[in-house]
Order: structure tokens, then C-alpha cells, then sequence
């Protein structure tokens, strides 16, 4: 059984790690202050579905096969790399051909719901740090008594909760941010060059981490 006495900590830990700079966070707050709240809601859906995933395969020991065979850590690594430069390519060349107004609604159009939970959740799942994460971080807030992997399953699922929270909170300040700025810089236009910038940093970021 978990122990409740720990659970201040974890919710301070983890609020911590959630508000800190990191792939997801840019994504949502990019997504959120030019694109709006809802693109960054869904996004962070994709990131809770990316937990929870996470989650049942910590629990069941694929965080251990990682620490263990790094070779698959970094295979991961490099498929997430790949994927994110794809769509930071892919929105570059939308931005350089929209030279027309009805070209620039379209592609802002071209963004479902699914596609942006899609987005985070591979974003999430790809990078193999987020994994690891899982791995290391859950099992020190669990007790002696009781399933490990009940208490896992338990303690990753209110982290993906309370982070999915936290987020949808940061994409509703940053999409109230970006109504405000966007009037004042007419961002309206470089929305797909500006993700594809972003995108390909996060790919960089990926790719050289250790």
C-alpha cells in the first residue's frame, strides 16, 4: 500500500518537474500562444495518454530492460529525432509556400484533434529520458508492503493526472499570452514557420542528450 505521508512530497516534486523547461512544455506553450488553448489542451492529452502508457510499461519492467540495454534507449532516441525533424521540415516548407492568405487558414485548419494528441504523444513517448524517468522516480516514493507494481500503476497515474493538470493550465495562460501578443507582433503569418523552428530544435535537443 502506498504510503500516504509521502504523497506532500511527490506533489511538490512533481509540480516542480512539471512547470520545469523541458520538450513538453515548449511544445504546449508554442502550440497554446499562437494556435490557442484548445491546441494546447489536446496536446496535453497526448502527454497524459503518454503517461500512463509510460506508467504500465514501468510497471511491468521495460524501464529496467532500458537501464540495462542502452542500445534500446537509443534507438528510441534517434526515432524520436527523426520524427520530430519531419514535422519541423514539413511545417518550414508550409510556412515558405504560404505566400497566400486562404493558403495560411488552410494549413492552420490542417491541425485535428487527434493529430495534435498525436503530437504529444510521441513527443512524450520518444523521448526515452521520459521513460527512464518513470523508472527511477516512481519506485522511490513506493513502501515495502504491498504490490510494486500496484503502487506504480497508482503513483504514475496521479503524476500523469496532476501533470496533465498543471499543463492545461499553462495552455490557457500562454494562449491568453499569445492573444495579446499576436495582436501587437501579427505572429499570424510565421505560425508554421515558428513551430518548425521549434520542432527542429527539439529534434537537436534529442539527438545530442545524454
Amino acid at each position: 500500500m502506498i504510503d500516504f505521508t509521502i504523497l506532500p512530497l511527490f506533489f511538490t516534486t512533481i509540480l516542480f518537474l512539471a512547470i520545469s523547461p523541458g520538450p513538453d512544455l515548449v511544445l504546449i506553450s508554442t502550440y497554446s500562444s499562437t494556435k490557442g488553448f484548445k491546441s494546447g489542451l489536446f496536446i496535453s492529452v497526448g502527454v497524459l495518454a503518454a503517461g500512463v502508457l509510460q506508467t504500465l510499461l514501468v510497471a511491468f519492467g521495460l524501464g529496467q530492460l532500458m537501464q540495462s540495454m542502452p542500445i534500446f534507449a537509443y534507438a528510441i532516441k534517434i526515432i524520436g529525432a527523426i520524427y520530430l525533424s519531419y514535422l519541423g521540415l514539413n511545417m518550414l516548407l508550409n510556412w515558405y509556400r504560404s505566400n497566400r492568405r486562404i493558403a495560411i487558414i488552410e494549413s492552420a485548419e490542417d491541425a485535428t484533434c487527434l493529430n495534435l494528441m498525436s503530437k504529444g504523444f510521441l513527443n512524450n513517448l520518444l523521448n526515452p529520458k521520459a521513460l527512464l524517468f518513470f523508472s527511477l522516480f516512481l519506485p522511490q516514493f513506493t513502501s515495502g508492503s504491498g504490490a510494486l507494481s500496484v503502487q506504480i500503476l497508482i503513483l504514475g497515474t496521479i503524476l500523469s493526472a496532476f501533470v496533465f493538470v498543471v499543463n492545461s493550465i499553462i495552455s490557457f495562460a500562454f494562449s491568453t499570452l499569445g492573444k495579446l501578443m499576436g495582436r501587437k507582433l501579427n505572429l499570424g503569418k510565421h505560425i508554421d514557420g515558428l513551430l518548425g523552428v521549434i520542432f527542429l530544435g527539439l529534434a537537436a535537443r534529442l539527438a545530442t542528450s545524454k
